[in-house]
C-alpha cells in the first residue's frame, strides 16, 4: 500500500519523534518542519498541502538507488542534492520505507557527531 502525503508525513514525523534526543521546530520557515539530532538536521517535513514531501540525509549510493528506482523520490529538495532525497506520495512509497529512510537519515547524523555528543541509547 502506498502511503498518501499527510501519511508519509505523520509516519516520517513519528519515527523521528520516536529515536533518542531529536528536537524540531520551524528554524527557516513557518513551512518546514525541521528535525534534529544534537543540531545536526536529519529530516525536513514541508508543511505545504501542495507539496507532501519529506526531505532526508542519504548516502550518495543509497540516494542514487532510490531516485532512480521510485518516480516520487528526487534529489533532496533544500539541501545537497547528492546526500539528500526528497520522497512524495507514490507507487512504492510505503510507511515501512519512510520510516527507514528517517532511521537512516538519523544514524547518519549521529555518525558525524563527535562521541560525547551522541545521543544514548533507550
Amino acid at each position: 500500500m502506498s502511503a498518501a502525503g499527510d501519511r508519509l508525513q505523520d509516519t516520517a514525523r513519528q519515527a523521528a519523534l520516536a529515536l533518542p534526543d531529536v528536537s524540531h521546530g520551524y528554524p527557516f520557515t513557518p513551512r518546514l518542519d525541521v528535525y534534529k539530532v544534537a543540531g545536526k538536521v536529519f529530516l525536513i517535513v514541508t508543511d505545504d498541502p501542495d507539496e507532501q514531501i519529506i526531505t532526508v540525509k542519504c548516502e550518495l549510493e543509497h540516494a542514487r538507488a532510490h531516485v532512480h528506482g521510485y518516480p516520487s523520490i528526487t534529489p533532496g529538495r533544500y539541501l545537497d542534492k547528492r546526500h539528500w532525497i526528497s520522497l512524495g506520495p507514490g507507487p512504492g512509497i510505503t510507511e515501512g520505507l519512510v520510516a527507514d529512510v528517517v532511521e537512516d537519515s538519523y544514524h547518519l547524523a549521529v555518525e558525524r557527531l563527535p562521541r560525547r555528543d551522541r545521543p544514548r541509547a533507550r
